[in-house]
């Protein structure tokens, strides 16, 4: 429904209601606020705007004419309902800045989140407005479903892109490795693993939709002297957990974020294998839907902290 450039705006409706219910302009004047001269020009322009005289002026003051009885009514009923939606829009809008719904990928979920949001809580509790934030940790693919779902305000995947209809930004860097049990073959040879024999090794994999997959599957797709379909994994496992576990078990080597296996390259219990001719390099990005801008409240005072922490 489109209205008519003849319907009045809602402050200009407020100052009639509020001349209609007052003894005279000067009661309502002082009631809002304003100069009589104010209120006699709202009004003016109102009756101008619609083509209908609501007040009838003599010497005595002015009345309502029937029209202005009219509509006086009838902004008494929008008025109301245009409070109810005003509070329900403050309502909304401290929702946000209580409550954070975040859906993040697992890298980002077990390795950097942590920090970020005990980090996040000290400060607000500094300042005494410390959200309720709570954590949904999956693959990247279902964050962007859940942040396209209205699930979640916030998100945070480490794919090689996101798709149309998505904001992001940047928020940190990481890299994938190579790794392998200390007694694998790979570990006793003296050049690189070349991204053409990466490429044709099954590997231990993350699942379908997984930001350290697709991320992979992206690097080496790019590569020179890679062509073809890749092998078909040897294990295809839903956490970085469990694909970390059938490395150390033997099954074979895995391409995981150095977040992940930071601890056992230090420990030795795996091996780092340099690869040549791919970049595993990636970005980790936050990601929301609407405008350019972050959503207003606790997402972006989130990000303004985990800038401020890089």
């Amino acid at each position: 429904m489109v209205l008519s450039p003849r319907m009045p705006e809602l402050r200009a409706l407020e100052i009639f209601l509020a001349a209609a219910h007052s003894p005279s302009l000067s009661a309502a004047a002082t009631e809002l606020g304003l100069s009589q001269q104010a209120v006699s020009s709202r009004i003016a322009a109102l009756e101008a705007q619609t083509g209908v005289p609501v007040l009838a002026r003599t010497r005595s003051g002015s009345t309502l004419t029937p029209a202005g009885a009219a509509l006086a009514e009838w902004a008494d009923r929008l008025l109301a309902v245009a409070a109810e939606v005003d509070a329900g829009l403050a309502s909304l809008r401290q929702d946000r800045h209580d409550r954070l719904r975040v859906s993040a990928s697992l890298t980002v979920a077990e390795h950097l989140l942590p920090r970020w949001l005990v980090s996040f809580r000290l400060a607000q509790r500094s300042t005494e407005q410390a959200a309720e934030v709570t954590l949904t940790a999956t693959n990247s693919q279902q964050v962007l479903a859940q942040i396209r779902d209205g699930d979640a305000d916030l998100g945070f995947v480490e794919g090689p892109s996101v798709p149309r209809g998505v904001r992001s930004r940047v928020i940190g860097r990481d890299e994938l490795v190579l790794v392998v049990r200390p007694d694998h073959p790979w570990v006793r040879r003296r050049r690189d693993v070349t991204a053409a024999e990466l490429h044709a090794t099954p590997l231990i994999v993350r699942e379908a939709g997984s930001g350290t997959r697709d991320a992979l599957d992206a690097a080496l797709r790019s590569a020179p002297g890679v062509a073809g379909d890749p092998p078909p994994p040897v294990l295809s496992l839903s956490t970085t957990s469990a694909v970390r576990a059938a490395v150390l078990e033997g099954a074979g080597p895995a391409v995981l974020s150095a977040l992940a296996v930071g601890d056992d390259l230090l420990s030795g219990r795996l091996r780092r294998i340099p690869v040549a001719g791919v970049d595993l390099r990636r970005t980790l990005r936050a990601v929301w839907t609407g405008a350019a801008a972050p959503p207003a409240g606790a997402a972006r005072d989130l990000l303004a902290h985990i800038a401020a922490l890089r």
